[in-house]
């Protein structure tokens, strides 16, 4: 078998609503294999490596490995997505969902899993596909046998790199149970929480709420002794010292048993305790100064180490933290005893499990040296032998919750300490020889106080109850009843998209919001452009909701980015799908206009509080009963549409463009009441109304920015102030009339575009002639090119055929010969016909062509640099002026004198002596 391409989906898409791993792949002859054809061997070696597949359940709740042991309906596609699957949750990254689509008429099969990690996903699709082929057909010599747990230690390896930290997961995890959205920003542990201006950022156990005085202060050793001291608290007397004699000096000033450690260590790195002599201080400090900038000597608490962990001024957890060591069982020698210690599953390197592995070291040695034992010596039943003086779980200790047995004494000393070292979230390290006592009676102290403390020894105590710290903190950076996300509009369509997204952020930002944007031609944030191009997919709405000052967000999506990549975001909630018509179909697997409505229903699909559909396109209709957002906005140009009128009786909402005596008004319904909010042709963009696309578009914009909560007033004050001018609204509808004919820009690619525009140009009238530069991208199907110009064929007097620069596979004259052979099907004459490939000659023939009263219609793709030409085109070069000074004849109903005609010049409309 061969994956053919991989793609990871970072959000909802058009296979689930979670973030997914698809791999395509061949599977050349076993492509109608089913697993239980392979015996029951091949499941049985899965599950002796991988035994949470023994676990995976059907949708019926009946046993998965079962069925796929005797079914002929499991493929081998669906097996490795569930390899994959499992893969994943042996690294410690549980994620849902996973199946197999085969490609019809191929031997392909699409593996479809989620994910946590899109890196440890893709590893884990490459090594299921290994173990299978492994398993089924191996492709190595006998000399050299395939080593499945190898593969899964390298595995393991590569994930434990990538994947959170318990802290970091114990954080993001309580974010998801609050319904908080959460982005990695960078491999380690710097996590955003919260969208735009409501967010957050946490790494490990620091916040962006944390203060850096305080830090330092906590990295103080000895800063943070005197002030904690100088508040009354607990702390041991303390020396910084500069070299070994210093240190030995300091010891004995202090008295033995003195700790020395690093000024700004941590985790316990080059910390000493219980040193009894000079010899012991010159050694410790060679340790500690290795470690630091400097070195503290502090006098010896007797007593247990607990970690007491306080949140926003209140303790949350504590723990009794004991040193690593191993138990005698009288048969086992120290080094056997500490390899089943290390089998524990939690136990892993470093800070990335619950627990840490225990390690034969030096510090092991000196201290095992000290009982006369060796790694090879066998304790007595019982003996605790210890590995380590200090207590951290990073180097093998374990932890005993005693948050409920914490005396009040004690537990307001950790409260009082962080308070005045200034942390919003810290940890006291605390040796008492009884924690259920208080500390003025058993002369407890403070060793250290922690920034950005350990949480995993509260999240899963060696003993004891779990405690919700990663909850705790949540609280904390978002106090229940506040914002986390910022609300966001989304919506996609065939046509109009854009305008649309333009009209509703120009209405939200008329209404004092600060608006980020995706759009088609760049990323907007507040009205000005972040990042230019074709911005329409998941990186881009990650740019718009991880901005800092951004409160609104309105996405534009495009089919595109939901087939490469899926959406940015996991929810929206408002969402809207203006239509559905043929576009860019034969691209990205999508070939027929329903598979193209059901990518774009994705949108909907993920709308929590409305989803805006158009009741005037079938294939939009269909999708109300595939969202499970709580209300449903209909929108329609037909006041008599008898679904709507039935909707609205229901006291439901709808946006209907009703007739009236004095135009065409749009009119909102909801609960029952009837809402006029503006007559289309009191919208600039809509050119007195007859532009109905643009009356749509109006109509999708309010109806979203109502969806979102603004009033009347601010939808109508953002419609009146909208135009289609290309400051506000460039490539769509850009109307000039400076010359004395009327320019009209377009970058309508499509049927359905170019239809709307040619059905303005007939609703304008122009009284003198029609122009248009008509074309249609490269990659288009043939059929497309025929539609376009069946939209266009008959309506103008001139038609020049033309190409976009990007030419997208095709030939320097293809498009514009095709486009020509198309118009004459359909009637055109060839003397009205035009062939000029490169678009900016066409513009100009068409600019320099007419004369006053003419419309000349521009379809292009570079629309900056063609409006430039069109603002700055000079009439007098192309003969415009000459002909325009001359009056003109016009043929309309009103008597003219004899002796005289009807004309129409730079002044205006006259009558004037027959010469």
């Amino acid at each position: 078998m061969d994956i053919i391409s991989t793609a990871a989906y970072v959000g909802p898409n058009a296979y689930a609503k979670v973030p997914l791993i698809r791999l395509t792949i061949d599977l050349r002859s076993r492509s109608t294999a089913s697993v239980a054809s392979y015996g029951p061997e091949l499941l049985e070696t899965l599950v002796k490596y991988l035994p949470t597949l023994a676990g995976e359940k059907r949708p019926d709740g009946s046993s998965w490995l079962e069925w796929a042991g005797s079914s002929d309906e499991c493929g081998l596609g669906e097996l490795i997505a569930y390899v994959a699957l499992n893969l994943q949750r042996l690294a410690g990254a549980p994620t849902p969902f996973a199946s197999a689509i085969p490609v019809p008429d191929t031997d392909e099969v699409e593996v479809l899993y989620g994910y946590e990690s899109d890196e440890i996903g893709i590893e884990a699709g490459d090594l299921a596909c290994d173990i299978l082929i492994e398993l089924i057909a191996p492709r190595r010599d006998d000399d050299e046998p395939y080593d499945l747990e190898d593969e899964l230690d390298r595995f393991m390896r590569f994930a434990q790199k990538r994947s959170l930290g318990p802290s970091a997961l114990a954080l993001v995890h309580a974010a998801e149970a609050r319904d908080i959205p959460w982005v990695r920003l960078n491999d380690q542990s710097l996590i955003q929480v919260g969208q735009g201006k409501f967010q957050k950022r946490i790494e490990a156990a620091l916040t962006s709420m944390t203060s850096h005085i305080a830090v330092e202060i906590a990295s103080d050793k000895g800063v943070c002794n005197k002030i904690l001291g100088d508040l009354g608290l607990p702390v041991p007397q303390q020396r910084q010292v500069y070299d070994a004699d210093e240190a030995v000096s300091a010891a004995r000033r202090i008295g033995y048993p003195v700790v020395i450690k690093p000024l700004d260590g941590n985790h316990g790195r080059g910390v000493t305790v219980n040193i009894m002599s000079d010899e012991e201080a010159e050694a410790a400090f060679a340790i500690a100064d290795a470690e630091g900038s400097a070195v503290i000597v502090e006098s010896m608490i007797v007593g247990d180490d607990h970690r007491l962990l306080v949140v926003n001024g209140k303790l949350v957890a504590a723990a009794k933290r004991v040193p690593g060591h191993v138990v005698g069982d009288g048969s086992s020698t120290i080094t056997q005893l500490m390899e089943i210690v290390n089998q524990d599953p939690r136990r892993g390197v470093g800070h990335d499990n619950v627990l840490t592995k225990l390690e034969m070291d030096e510090q092991a040695l000196r201290l095992l040296g000290e009982k006369t034992y060796t790694p090879e010596s066998i304790p007595p039943e019982g003996e605790v032998v210890y590995l380590r003086k200090t207590a951290n779980i990073s180097t093998g200790g374990t932890a005993v919750d005693v948050t409920d047995v914490i005396h009040p004494d004690n537990k307001a000393m950790a409260e009082r300490s962080i308070l005045a070292v200034g942390l919003d979230l810290g940890a006291v390290d605390f040796l008492t020889s009884d924690i259920t006592q208080s500390y003025r009676d058993t002369g407890g102290a403070i060793c250290e106080i922690n920034a950005g403390p350990g949480l995993r020894m509260h999240i899963a105590p060696s003993e004891g109850k779990s405690r919700d710290v990663g909850g705790a903190v949540m609280d904390m950076l978002f106090p229940p009843g506040t914002q986390s996300r910022i609300p966001v509009a989304a919506l996609t369509g065939t046509n109009g998209k854009t305008t649309c997204s333009r009209m509703l952020s120009h209405i939200l930002k008329m209404a004092g919001h600060v608006v980020g944007q995706t759009s088609t031609d760049a990323v907007y944030i507040d009205g000005n452009v972040t990042v230019k191009g074709d911005m329409t997919g998941p990186v881009s709405a990650k740019m718009v909701l991880r901005d800092p000052t951004v409160d609104m967000a309105v996405l534009e999506t495009a089919r595109g980015g939901i087939v490469r990549s899926g959406l940015g975001y996991m929810y929206c909630d408002v969402g809207a799908v203006l239509n559905v018509t043929s576009d860019h179909l034969g691209l990205g697997g999508v070939d027929t206009v329903d598979e193209l409505a059901r990518v774009k229903r994705v949108v909907v699909e993920v709308a929590r509080g409305t989803a805006v559909l158009n009741a005037d396109n079938e294939y939009t209709l269909k999708m109300a009963s595939y969202t499970t957002a709580k209300n449903l906005f209909y929108v329609t140009r037909n006041p008599h549409h008898e679904l709507v009128r039935e909707h609205i009786r229901l006291g439901k909402q709808a946006i209907v463009l009703e007739e009236g005596l004095n135009g065409d008004q749009i009119v909102i319904y909801d609960n029952g009441t009837q809402i006029p909010l503006i007559w289309s042709h009191l919208i600039p963009a809509t050119i007195e109304g007859k532009a109905l696309h643009n009356v749509e578009n109006a109509m999708f914009a309010a109806a979203m920015a109502y969806a979102l909560g603004k009033s009347l007033d601010q939808i109508r004050n953002g419609l009146r102030t909208f135009d289609n001018t290309f400051f506000q609204s460039p490539g769509r509808m850009n109307v000039f009339d400076e010359h004395g004919f009327r320019v009209i820009l377009d970058y309508g690619h499509n049927e359905a575009a170019v239809g709307a525009m040619v059905d303005l140009v007939e609703r304008l009238k122009p009284r003198g002639d029609r122009i248009v530069c008509v074309t249609c991208p490269g990659d288009r199907r043939n059929e497309d090119i025929v539609a376009i110009a069946e939209k266009v064929a008959g309506k103008f007097d001139t038609y020049i055929c033309h190409r976009d620069n990007n030419l997208r596979g095709r030939g320097p004259t293809e498009i514009p010969d095709l486009m020509r052979e198309a118009l004459l099907s359909f009637g055109v004459s060839d003397d009205q016909i035009k062939i000029i490939p490169e678009e900016m000659e066409a513009l100009d023939t068409a600019l320099s062509m007419a004369r006053r009263d003419d419309l000349v219609l521009i379809f292009c793709e570079a629309i900056t640099a063609c409006w430039k030409k069109i603002i700055y085109f000079k009439p007098e070069d192309g003969g415009a002026v000459t002909e325009a000074a001359t009056p003109r004849s016009l043929q309309i109903a009103f008597d003219v004198p004899e002796g005289f005609k009807l004309v129409t010049n730079e002044r205006g409309v006259m009558i004037a002596p027959v010469e």
